[in-house]
């Protein structure tokens, strides 16, 4: 029996979690139980599964990691960063589905996860697939990292049909089913940014060694490429059961999602990311590039856009203008603590309320 303390239990992943568990009661169990804010949510699961501890509070406090198997952190945004630290600091094996952690602090949560001998496996479908890829191993040698991406809703429009997009628009995602906030991230293209700088930290690999590629079936979820020029490639339906539940169980596979059949699909469709069109991406890159507090800052400010464009106070390409101001006027610290990431996204999202609220 596998113990689960779940962080972010009421969350769109933290759902899914909670159904993997569901169908399989004989192989995993919930030892903890965590979410921000919605307290008639946490009840019904906690009257469900029984965990040994049910909380309801952002940072909330409690010996949340003492006894479980994993640590599953599904919280999203800076948020989740806390309680990735206090897992890894734990030395537990930590499913990780929340991205701000190695986005925001790959650099001291790596650094982290090897002094405590914690073990950090990838959710995001696209970094399961590199792991999958790799055999299960982060350190397996490699030449290239290639993740996909869908395009998101508005892969076919124009600069100019950009700017009259609406937030419910972009909600409308072609093939995931997905948070609100990670589904306008998707369509902005920020959060394949944000993959590729999870890919360094996760994998060790140099930013020239990675890569992104449109395929609109959303089948193929990411490539390892080597050296003597072979590709593997893990392929399955957008369903994100099964990097959910192959995290909680490899390198042993059980039944979770139906097999998938290609000759029912047909063919499928690869191209060049139009990253001319998506300046979140580009900034993304930018951000992780340069290192330091940068990517915190890219991510304080686009939480605080995405907010206000989901309330529909601000246009689809404003979302760039208000990360791109941010990142031009916050001055930049080492990402070596956690107290600098916190400094650095309380500026950020400083600046954006700043640039969208006048406050």
């Amino acid at each position: 029996m596998v113990k689960i303390a779940l962080v972010g239990c009421t969350g769109n992943i933290g759902k899914q979690v909670a159904e993997v568990v569901r169908r399989n009661p004989a192989l995993f169990s919930f030892s903890a139980l965590v979410c921000g804010e919605n307290r008639a949510a946490l009840d019904a699961l906690k009257e469900e599964f029984k965990p040994r501890l049910a909380l309801c509070a952002a940072g909330a406090a409690g010996d949340i990691f003492s006894d479980c198997d994993v640590a599953f952190i599904a919280a999203g945004g800076f948020a989740g960063l806390s309680y990735t630290l206090r897992a890894v600091r734990a030395g537990k094996k930590v499913a990780l589905a929340n991205k701000e952690s190695l986005v925001c602090g790959g650099e001291l949560v790596m650094r982290e996860a090897e002094k405590y001998g914690a073990e950090i496996v990838p959710v995001d479908s696209e970094h399961s697939a590199l792991f999958q890829a790799l055999s299960c191993r982060r350190d397996t040698p490699f030449s290239r990292l290639v993740l996909t991406a869908s395009g998101g809703p508005f892969l076919r429009k124009t600069a100019e049909e950009l700017k009259y997009v609406t937030a419910a628009d972009a909600l409308r995602h072609p093939t995931w089913s997905m948070g609100a906030k990670i589904t306008v991230d998707s369509a902005t293209l920020l959060n394949k940014g944000y993959e590729v700088i999870e890919a360094k930290w996760l994998y060790g690999a140099d930013f020239s060694q990675i890569e992104a590629i449109v395929h609109p079936e959303s089948i193929v979820h990411s490539l390892v490429y080597f050296e003597d020029g072979a590709a593997i490639a893990q392929l399955g339906y957008p369903d994100m059961r099964l990097p959910i539940q192959f995290a909680l169980t490899y390198p042993e596979r059980r039944p979770c999602c139906p097999q998938l059949d290609l000759a029912a699909i047909g063919s499928l469709h690869f191209e060049r990311l139009p990253a001319e069109k998506f300046p979140c991406y580009t900034l993304a890159l930018a951000a992780g590039k340069e290192g330091g507090t940068a990517p915190a800052v890219l991510n304080g400010a686009g939480e605080e856009a995405v907010r206000a464009f989901l309330a529909g106070g601000i246009s689809f390409p404003q979302i760039a203008e208000t990360i791109e101001d941010a990142l031009s006027r916050i001055p930049r610290e080492r990402a070596d603590s956690f107290e600098a990431l916190a400094r650095a996204d309380r500026r950020a999202r400083e600046a954006a309320k700043q640039r969208l609220y006048g406050v």
